[in-house]
């Protein structure tokens, strides 16, 4: 193995050892132990068969690809071998029941950025914990009692907060067990990097198109200040980078079909990235109102979203205001 001449031994303690192992604690750690054999398999590409081979359609009319319906499978297994009492899942219709009379329900989106399947991009899983209740995935996201997500790039990253703090632990290849590297993630207020995609500007509200021309217009304009621009197409992706090194995030609605409502989920995207984000310090929004004080009509429903440091969350809303 290649060693780098400041490594030494494995540090960090492990994910077993910091989270409890029952109750909200106990559901997180039962979604880490399962992430381990998905990134294996993300790791293997096409050697074995075709992960981009598409197998089915969602809710949504996106095509599943064989790794969407897989991962699914997978974290079904997982969660249902860990008491979990009922699932939403991006790749489902319908609510799943596991074990009826379960103390806690999973939402999970269990592959994230499926576009980039195959390819080598970042990809990840997004869910939240709630305690079981007679309105099931219906309520807003302040039911929420613990969130997380893997990021899937060069080094598999498990996120997570059950509410005290949002803390990462990365996966340590040779054990297969994930140790902890980041905890009680703080973001500054102001974006110094935003994410968005510019080929869809000129479909926004005006108010959005003028807060990206002044973003480009950097210190010559009326922000005063440069800023930097990335764009991976995973929302998972997006939230890992910031919440380590800080930015923003949006993608609004628009005037397309289909887009008027924005196009990420609420309840399995929207709600876990802004729990993670919050609990670091952040806001998530949908423009305007804050995320997690949104109550889902559907349990697929779209949102805009935007998310990251406070400071330019809030410039968002007033150039929305405009």
């Amino acid at each position: 193995m290649l060693r780098l001449p400041n490594d030494g031994a494995p540090t960090g303690t492990l994910l077993e050892e910091y989270l409890p192992g029952d109750g909200a604690g106990g559901i997180v750690l039962a979604v880490a132990r399962a992430v381990p054999q998905l990134a294996a398999r993300l790791a293997e590409g096409r050697i074995c068969g075709d992960p981009t081979a598409i197998v089915g359609v969602n809710d949504s009319g996106d095509k599943q690809k064989a790794l969407d319906v897989g991962a699914h499978e997978h974290m079904l297994a997982a969660l249902r071998a860990a008491g979990v009492g009922r699932v939403l899942s991006e790749e489902a219709e319908a609510v799943i029941t596991l074990n009826p009379g379960g103390a806690f329900d999973v939402a999970i989106d269990p592959i994230d950025g499926s576009g980039s399947i195959g390819i080598g991009s970042p990809l990840g899983l997004l869910f939240t914990v709630l305690p079981a209740a007679p309105e099931g995935f219906l309520r807003t996201g302040r039911s929420i009692v613990a969130a997380g997500y893997a990021s899937f790039g060069h080094s598999c990253d498990f996120g997570f907060s059950i509410g005290q703090g949002t803390h990462i632990a990365t996966l340590e290849p040779s054990t297969g067990r994930f140790r902890l590297t980041h905890e009680n993630l703080r973001l500054p207020e102001k974006a110094k990097t935003i994410a968005w995609n510019a080929s869809n500007e000129r479909h926004w509200h005006p108010g959005l198109q003028a807060w990206a021309r002044d973003l480009r217009l950097g210190k010559e304009g009326p922000r005063g200040r440069d800023f930097n621009m990335r764009w991976l197409a995973a929302a998972v992706g997006e939230l890992h980078r910031i919440l380590l090194l800080g930015g923003c995030f949006i993608y609004p609605a628009d005037r397309r079909e289909g887009y008027q409502n924005g196009r990420l989920r609420t309840i399995y995207e929207a709600c876990p990235i802004a729990f993670l984000i919050e609990q670091a310090g952040g806001a998530a929004t949908d423009g305007l109102a804050t995320i997690l004080d949104r109550l889902p009509a559907t349990h697929h429903e779209n949102t805009p979203l935007a998310f990251g440091c406070k400071d330019e969350v809030a410039t968002i809303a007033r150039y929305l205001s405009q």
